[in-house]
């Protein structure tokens, strides 16, 4: 047996093996999987924009006039007119100055963490934070401290941790995604901003799965907050609730010339091809034009919500679009997504290290085009399954809502989970004995065998590799 195909047999047996699922169709609320009719639920096209007639007319026409590929990098001959014109709406959207269109979320932010903060530099970053914010860390060769999820307290105590001893030109950077991913809960924009300014910080927001619901007209939570124009930095994407492919970061007009002269993610890749560009010029448009279909999506999540806490879920009375139902073991998860998508309900397990060990759960996301009956049919089916699996619905909540919110005593041991998720953001470092509230080492050990801690390695997840205790594989 070769060694792939060992290291491949270690993740079926660990429950982490991983396939493709094959959609026929375009990603509407219902579609064919592997040729059976089920219930999308697990889709990040929030309202339901992908498959608008609009939205692809706008596209075909995009590929006529100016064809399917931008041809080069956006310094080259890759930046067009419909490049401009989606720049121009994007900002005025997002009520910043300038704009600048990425490849896709995933470089938006390697560009932009990479272009403010390098060596010599520090990053503070929250632990549930997306891949691609992990890796655009990684890469960036900062130091990078990781503080508690949503934990301002925290924050603020790294911050001051960081603020003696430094060169007086290191630059310092924290950035957050505004809703995380796979829990649905928001970060606090506004407290973190302050703690920024008091420390002479600058901030970056990932907008990614904020836009489409939460704020004035869906415009995010930066929006929402009442903090536009104040960010340094607000990074989006094409491909959720506008339903196309692509990126883009927000900022001050000085910023983006900068981001074009440094983000090296933009400066060497391909631009975004014109069709993708107008799909998405077209659902902005529509977004603006018809702002009942955020109003749509956040009753649905209402709906939704309701419907599974009346099964027995732990689960908030919220507008929030995304709903984690934590099954705990791989496994289990696995069974509960199959029995589920047998039944016609389609709700994808998402397994470390997309998620923390012991996390493993179904992510259940609504969009603008389900029906409130298609929703409430998903939740019975979900409970029913649940305790014909004998699970235990109650006992499906995220383990972070009871995050400790004060420092421990000086001297407690950071545990393995804290460790590696520090070393993931900073991989040139071996994991060393510190405070819980001092992700700054002090004292050196010697290195500890990663998969003695973490456990084989796996490939990137669907939504991001974002488990603190298995980043470092």
């Amino acid at each position: 047996m070769s060694e792939i195909a060992e290291r491949l047999a270690e993740l079926e047996r660990l429950g982490l093996g991983r396939r493709l699922r094959l959609i026929s169709g375009p990603q509407g609320p219902n579609v064919l999987l592997d040729g059976k009719p089920v219930l999308l639920l697990c889709s990040n096209n929030y309202l339901g924009l992908a498959d608008h007639p609009r939205v692809r007319e706008a596209a075909a026409d995009a590929a006529m006039r100016w064809g399917v590929g931008a041809g080069a990098s956006r310094l080259v001959s890759g930046t067009m007119t419909i490049h401009g014109r989606l720049e121009e709406r994007l900002a005025a959207f997002k009520g910043s100055e300038a704009c600048l269109l990425f490849g896709s979320g995933y470089l938006a932010n390697l560009g932009v963490i990479g272009a403010l903060a390098g060596r010599g530099d520090t990053i503070f970053s929250d632990e549930l934070n997306h891949a691609s914010i992990v890796d655009g860390c990684r890469l960036s060769r900062a130091e990078v401290v990781i503080y508690h999820h949503r934990d301002v307290e925290h924050l603020e105590w790294s911050l001051h941790r960081h603020a003696s001893g430094r060169d007086g030109q290191a630059r310092r950077l924290i950035v957050t995604d505004s809703v995380f991913s796979m829990d649905g809960d928001v970060a606090p924009l506004a407290q973190l901003l302050d703690a920024a300014q008091a420390y002479g910080a600058r901030m970056v927001v990932d907008e990614a799965h904020a836009v489409g619901n939460l704020g004035p007209d869906g415009r995010g939570a930066v929006a929402e907050a009442g903090l536009e124009g104040e960010i340094d930095v607000v990074v989006g994407t094409l491909g959720k609730a506008l339903g196309s492919y692509g990126a883009y970061a927000c900022a001050s007009a000085e910023m983006v010339r900068y981001l074009i002269n440094t983000a090296r993610s933009l400066i060497f890749s391909t631009a975004p091809p014109p069709p993708a560009v107008a799909g998405a010029l077209a659902a902005l448009e529509l977004l603006r034009e018809r702002p009942h279909r955020v109003q749509r999506l956040r009753s649905n999540a209402r709906v939704l919500r309701r419907a599974l806490a009346a099964e027995g879920f732990p689960v908030a009375d919220s507008e929030m679009q995304i709903v984690a139902l934590i099954v705990g073991e791989e496994r289990a998860a696995m069974r509960l997504c199959q029995e589920a998508i047998e039944r016609g309900v389609f709700a994808q397990a998402i397994r470390p290290p997309t998620v923390p060990d012991g996390t493993s759960r179904l992510r259940l996301t609504v969009m603008a085009s389900h029906t409130a009956a298609e929703l409430r049919t998903a939740a019975g089916v979900l409970g029913e399954l649940t305790r014909k699996l004998d699970l235990d619905p109650a006992a499906m909540a995220p383990a972070h809502t009871e995050r400790r919110a004060a420092p421990e005593p000086a001297h407690a041991e950071l545990s393995a989970h804290a460790e590696l998720s520090a070393y993931a953001h900073e991989p040139s470092r071996a994991p060393r004995t510190a405070a819980p509230f001092d992700l700054e080492r002090d004292g050196e050990q010697p290195a500890v065998a990663l998969s003695a801690l973490a456990g084989p390695s796996a490939p990137f997840d669907l939504e991001r590799e974002l488990a603190p205790s298995a980043r470092a594989a």
